[in-house]
């Protein structure tokens, strides 16, 4: 019997029948009043997800990856003629530096290894140093180890040293706690196909409703600018085209997060699927890259059993239906990823386990 595919990478995830069945709507122009609704409403779905966000901030919707609302958010936000300090400990903290380095924007890097925690002590004395520093950005669920980082402490820090925070939650928003109430955070970038459980092609910045107000846009590009989308998305519609079956997707898998409980009950259900696989693995003698208390409850990195590579370990869990990750930069040859976002049943978990199994428990090389 052929089973699904089931996507164990840290997106695009499994899509529930309900998503995919939305992209069977009827072909919709982006210009008509129906797609403005569409938007009007998404945002005021993106706005409740965590309830302490609505009055304060706005999600202003592009078309693109993660990486597209990174990038509008640091465009956008990040200063021209003062310096944002990135707190990097992996592949995306690094990737900020270097679309800061890109747009010309001076910027900072405090810099960890990847295996890591930031590094907050040396955060502190480069704002105690350079007053010249009035933004910072950081990774939430640096998804290069799965490691959820201490935002927290990071805008607790901020507010300190009254510096505003910029937020890279791409693979953490909808699955992990964020403190929209907190009065240092600014924004907070992010994508509907992850754990929101929407397709590829639709992502927001959720922005301080004061930015647009009290402040000038800091882009120098067109698409990237979210003042541009801001003002218009006011009634629904957007300067540049939208990916219109990714909005169809992503506005009922918030829909499907609502009713499946919110945030909080998705992140219950990832603890319980990355704590059975954890559990499962370690048990196999897999061992895992960092300690279970720094993992984000839906990325599990592990180190590469004796005899395995990775591709050889791919192909194994691709043929019974399962797609992994491979670590990156020079952990290639020394880890996997396994990611339970998305759709994955119970029969996918035990059929999950079951193959583990039969690759480790006998000590099959």
């Amino acid at each position: 019997m052929k089973h699904r595919t089931v996507l164990l990478n840290p997106g695009p995830v499994t899509l529930s029948e309900r998503v995919r069945n939305a992209l069977l709507r009827e072909d919709q122009c982006h210009r008509e009043p129906e797609f403005a609704a569409l938007t009007l409403d998404i945002k005021a779905r993106l706005a409740r997800v965590y309830p302490d966000a609505g009055p304060g901030f706005e999600a202003v919707l592009l078309t693109g990856s993660g990486t597209c609302a990174v990038e509008a958010m640091l465009s956008t936000l990040a200063p021209n003629h003062a310096k944002t300090l990135v707190i990097a400990n992996g592949v995306y903290g690094e990737r900020i530096a270097a679309m800061l380095q890109a747009h010309g924007k001076p910027h900072v890097v405090v810099k960890s290894d990847w295996l890591e925690a930031m590094d907050l002590a040396a955060a502190a004395a480069a704002l105690e140093a350079d007053p010249g520093i009035t933004h910072v950005v950081a990774v939430h669920n640096e998804t290069t180890t799965g490691r959820l980082n201490d935002i927290d402490s990071l805008a607790d820090l901020c507010r300190a040293y009254d510096r505003q925070l910029l937020l890279d939650a791409v693979s953490s928003f909808g699955g992990e706690a964020l403190d929209f109430n907190h009065p240092g955070l600014l924004a907070v970038a992010a994508t509907g196909n992850k754990c929101l459980h929407g397709i590829v092609g639709s992502c927001f910045v959720m922005v301080r409703k004061s930015v647009f107000t009290t402040t000038g846009s800091q882009a120098a590009t067109l698409y990237l600018d979210l003042f541009r989308y801001q003002k218009e998305q006011l009634s629904g519609f957007s300067p540049y085209t939208q990916a219109v079956h990714a909005c169809f997707a992503l506005q009922e898998a918030l829909a499907e997060l609502e009713d499946q409980g919110g945030w909080q009950a998705r992140r219950t259900r990832y603890r319980l699927l990355s704590g059975a696989i954890r559990t499962e693995l370690t048990g196999l003698g897999i061992q895992l890259l960092l300690s279970a208390s720094d993992c984000s409850s839906m990325i599990s990195s592990f180190l590469l059993p004796a005899g395995w590579d990775y591709r050889r370990l791919h192909d194994a869990l691709r043929e019974a239906g399962f797609v992994i990750y491979a670590g990156q930069g020079g952990l290639y040859h020394a880890m996997f990823r396994v990611c339970n976002m998305g759709d994955i049943h119970d029969s996918d978990l035990e059929r999950l386990l079951a193959t583990f199994r039969t690759l480790f428990g006998r000590g099959d090389t």
